[in-house]
């Protein structure tokens, strides 16, 4: 196990109400620094998007939280425990791959490119994972699914496979895959990226509503317009820093870095 450099003690000064904490988060690839101290925090049911340049570590950052790429530094804690990691003896090393897929179950992820199942149809994408890691009952499964399908829009292509669905209903279907897992924290890898223009609006739809129903999500995205009605909280973040923080109007409406400012003129 690889042990990991913190300067602080793990748990010390939990926020309260906060469901995420990122403390001093560091991430190099060899020589390259990726993530230069990230520090943010996310309450329960917050919605934080996270807005920044192609390379600026907003992806890199995200996979962090379900410990899809390791730390460098720093601490990562969702519902008041250390993300990947483990202390013994008075040093933190990194959980086994068991105790991490048990911490990951609870951190839902929705990435660019779908990730279904080509063989599977989209019931059964849905159902895969609770039955597979949490031992879910067949049936009871399969009621859930149906449930979350109808819940995205998509009852009718319960029997479809991912080749047969449009960009937006494999995006649609693979929310529901993650929501299938009961988790306490959604993330999404710029979720509409790769989506053509016209089938955007359906999933953003989704998000939406998952956010009017309190579900707590990090968000990567280059939806200006989505960050301005739906998030609590935007984060820009250039050169693997946080450059600026705060709510919608802030940050979007009267943004105070230089950065900041340039960033949001070349996209709107």
């Amino acid at each position: 196990m690889n042990a990991l450099t913190v300067t602080e003690p793990v748990l010390d000064a939990v926020q309260t109400g906060a469901l995420v904490q990122a403390r001093n988060v560091r991430k190099s690839y060899g020589h390259v620094e990726v993530l230069k101290g990230i520090t943010l925090s996310v309450k329960q049911g917050e919605v934080m998007c996270l807005l920044g340049p192609s390379g600026s570590g907003k992806s890199t950052f995200l996979r962090c939280i379900n410990h899809l790429e390791s730390i460098d530094g720093g601490r990562i804690i969702v519902d008041e425990e250390l993300v990947g990691y483990a202390q013994r003896h008075g040093r933190i090393y990194e959980m086994n791959a068991r105790e991490v897929s048990r911490q990951r179950s609870g951190i839902g992820m929705v990435f660019q490119r779908f990730n279904l199942f080509p063989h599977m149809t989209a019931l059964e994408n849905i159902m895969a994972a609770p039955v597979g890691v949490k031992k879910v009952e067949r049936n009871a499964a399969k009621t859930r699914a149906l449930e979350l399908l109808d819940r995205v829009g998509l009852s009718h292509v319960a029997q479809h496979y991912p080749a047969q669905l449009s960009g937006g209903q494999q995006q649609r279907v693979a929310i529901a895959r993650a929501l299938a897992m009961e988790p306490q924290l959604l993330l999404f890898d710029e979720p509409t990226s790769a989506l053509d223009p016209e089938l955007v609006g359906d999933v953003l739809e989704v998000m939406r509503q998952l956010a009017a129903d309190g579900m707590t999500m990090i968000v990567v995205t280059h939806e200006i317009g989505f960050a301005r009605s739906v998030a609590d909280t935007v984060v820009f973040m250039d050169g693997g820093v946080v450059v600026e923080a705060g709510p919608p109007a802030e940050v979007l409406d009267d943004p105070q870095n230089p950065r900041t400012v340039a960033f949001l003129n070349s996209v709107m």
